[in-house]
């Protein structure tokens, strides 16, 4: 028996969704709503979270300044990095987001070390944008905004623009810190 090669599998028609659009939408969920969750923190105080002023204090207190700007920026990218991801739109350029601001939060990590019993500082980001990297890379597949969209089912392409707008985005807010 002979597989369908990618191009025939698009093009033969509507197609059933499978068990991997539901496994890419729950890590979708998961990842995208984690993020958004600490963006709204950051913006808006909501979920327990300090809000704009006060993480903004924190920020500077870290050393970035102003710490207000800092604080903002990374709260939308969280927020809307997050929701786009967990919806599935604009995913290439929804994980950036996620990657960049999970790369400055590793950068600033105090401990990094993957097996730490004090504390999981710099694992915990370091999933979320490998995460994020994973939904770009496999794309969002049929349960998404972006079902009808090239970047659909991932690949090299959305997955190098994700990782170097990502990580280049970072290094720029870094060198501006």
């Amino acid at each position: 028996m002979k597989l369908p090669t990618e191009r025939a599998r698009h093009s033969a028609g509507p197609v059933a969704v499978g068990a991997a659009d539901a496994g890419v939408l729950l890590l979708r969920l998961a990842v995208g709503l984690i993020l958004a969750g600490h963006g709204a923190q950051k913006l808006f105080g909501w979920f327990g979270g300090r809000g704009l002023e006060t993480t903004g204090k924190g920020f500077s207190q870290l050393g970035w300044d102003p710490g207000v700007f800092y604080a903002g920026l990374a709260g939308v990218s969280e927020f809307l990095g997050g929701l786009g991801l967990a919806i599935g739109v604009l995913t290439p350029l929804s994980a950036a987001a996620c990657i960049g601001v999970m790369v400055n939060a590793m950068a600033i990590a105090p401990e990094i070390d993957l097996w730490s019993a004090a504390g999981t500082a710099f694992v915990y980001p370091m999933l979320l944008a490998v995460g994020a990297l994973t939904v770009a890379a496999v794309g969002p597949l049929r349960l998404s905004l972006d079902a009808r969209f090239p970047w659909r089912d991932g690949g090299w392409l959305p997955a190098g623009f994700a990782l170097v707008l990502g990580v280049v985005g970072a290094f720029v807010i870094l060198a501006l810190k």
